[in-house]
């Protein structure tokens, strides 16, 4: 569960960069080719994001870039752990994927009741080329909708609503205990 929060995360925080200025939350819907789906609600003012996952057990993770920080919240052991946050690896505040080389709009298509531009992009990680599918919100300005081309997987956002965040869900919540693992390993050690 740990692996695909990790890749759903790093995902939402490559995408979720587009959006920079626009406050919402949504609900989330990561599937995955043979290994199902993780369903979760996400957060997000300007310059920070939550997270809240279900799968199988409930996990949040509450990004603050204002704080160079990550928490990992786990409700059920009324804990979290905190994290480092460079803030070089902030989101792109344009409508650029992550190492974007290339993007062709290939169609134009109505998801979760927004209009959208359907892209082909192609990027770079690792020194490998990859292509993705993205259905860009023009209403919104906001990806509603990311596809890997092979059908691995499929991110995407369902019932958007525009509007102001409160800043307590940008925040431990009061009386969790900050865990850290012995001799200064974190969750990141476990990758």
């Amino acid at each position: 569960m740990l692996k695909k929060f990790l890749v759903f995360s790093l995902l939402v925080f490559l995408l979720s960069g587009t959006c920079y200025a626009l406050e919402f939350s949504a609900d989330t819907i990561m599937t995955y080719k043979g290994e199902g789906k993780t369903t979760g609600k996400i957060y997000y003012k300007s310059d920070r994001f939550r997270m809240d996952m279900k799968s199988p057990e409930q996990m949040i993770m509450i990004t603050r870039m204002d704080k160079k920080v990550i928490w990992n919240i786990i409700p059920a052991e009324k804990m979290y752990m905190e994290l480092p946050f460079d803030i070089k690896n902030r989101p792109m505040v344009d409508e650029k994927f992550e190492g974007e080389i290339e993007r062709k709009q290939v169609g134009n298509e109505i998801i979760d009741g927004h209009p959208c531009k359907k892209y082909l992009i192609t990027y770079k990680s690792d020194n490998k080329k990859h292509q993705v599918y993205q259905w860009w919100a023009t209403d919104i300005n906001f990806p509603v909708k990311t596809a890997a081309t092979d059908g691995s997987w499929v991110q995407e956002y369902k019932n958007i609503k525009v509007g102001t965040q409160a800043d307590s869900l940008f925040e431990p919540p009061k009386g969790y205990k900050k865990f850290q693992f012995p001799g200064g390993m974190n969750m990141m050690d476990f990758k």
